[in-house]
């Protein structure tokens, strides 16, 4: 990755949930030989936080991990070490995204890589978001966002890529949210990603129901509107092969054999209709390499595909692979300025 100085690249790291895995990660992947020396990355966080994480996985005899004082930290200290509450972290996790958000506008063509965050935390210290995802959007004033999965085999090297037609919402909620306009509007940002990579890109599409609803004994929606709605979309986009609605149970094998093996015919984009149905296949094929980006935002951004790991924080245990390819991914994907909307 041909970055260096004069480039001005600054990779941000919001911490996340300071008790929870977050600070821990983060330290074990700036150590990591994967990771690019020649780019200038910013902390924001907790500089009593980070230096007592490294403190304390040395004394646990974690020999790889970075020194936090090699870094630019942006200090905020905003929980109380009187107060170690949920609501606390939540408010200090959450604040530490809203300025990292604020640098990171500072700087062109730079990137911001989020920690994982505890969504009851935010809820309970009044920050009702859903998400980090809808947190971005409103900061950068967006409306069409996307919540993209991405992954690169280390076996082949093929990407792979899953879009959420739906985010965080309830399952009972999905149907009411899916429309024509949403389809067509997720379709347009996978495209636009997957064509950063491949000329002609092909897009698959998940069904809503079993089997993609059966002709309609299993649900209607895609013969009400679905399978028009696809059609439709391809009308204006003849470049693109586009294959679906399909049976979500099979949508995903040619992801697990492309993710295997080289000879095997690929696609570069599946968008799901909702939450699981994505993100189960992604974390199964793609284990620890799975990567969150948030399409549509005027600058990358990328967050490990796991949670906040209150069960294993502190014990040295934590898997940094994920928050590897999330600052390797978002350097990837900075490098390439047709994925910026400001470029």
């Amino acid at each position: 990755m041909n970055f260096n100085s004069k480039n001005n690249f600054k990779v941000v790291i919001s911490i996340g949930d300071e008790s929870g895995i977050g600070p821990e990660i983060i330290l074990k992947a700036l150590f990591s030989r994967q990771i690019p020396e020649n780019i200038e990355y910013i902390l924001v966080g907790s500089n009593k936080n980070l230096q007592n994480t490294y403190k304390n996985l040395r004394s646990l005899g974690v020999k790889n991990i970075a020194n936090p004082n090699n870094f630019q930290i942006h200090d905020l200290e905003i929980s109380s070490s009187n107060n170690p509450s949920k609501s606390s972290y939540g408010n200090s996790s959450f604040k530490y995204l809203i300025k990292a958000i604020e640098i990171v506008k500072q700087y062109p063509n730079s990137a911001l890589v989020t920690g994982p965050i505890c969504k009851k935390s935010w809820s309970l210290a009044g920050h009702h978001f859903s998400g980090q995802t809808e947190v971005l959007a409103k900061s950068c004033g967006v409306k069409n966002v996307g919540m993209l999965f991405t992954a690169k085999s280390p076996i082949t090297g093929w990407r792979f890529n899953t879009l959420l037609a739906t985010t965080h919402v309830a399952l009972c909620e999905v149907p009411k949210l899916l429309t024509i306009e949403l389809i067509h509007s997720k379709l347009d940002l996978l495209k636009k990603f997957c064509s950063t990579y491949i000329e002609n890109p092909t897009l698959k599409v998940a069904g809503l129901n079993p089997h993609a609803g059966e002709e309609g004994l299993l649900g209607n929606e895609e013969k009400i509107w679905l399978n028009d709605s696809l059609i439709a979309w391809n009308e204006k986009n003849k470049d693109i092969k586009l294959i679906g609605p399909l049976s979500p149970d099979s949508c995903w094998n040619s992801s697990a054999k492309a993710w295997r093996n080289k000879d095997t015919e690929t696609h570069n984009g599946i968008l799901a209709m909702y939450h699981d149905q994505g993100l189960i296949p992604m974390k199964v094929i793609a284990l620890n390499y799975s990567v969150n980006t948030t399409l549509g935002l005027p600058f990358v951004r990328t967050s490990p595909d796991h949670g906040t790991g209150f069960d294993i924080a502190g014990k040295g245990i934590a898997q940094s692979q994920s928050m590897i390819e999330a600052i390797k991914t978002a350097i990837e994907m900075t490098r390439n300025s047709r994925l910026l909307n400001t470029h």
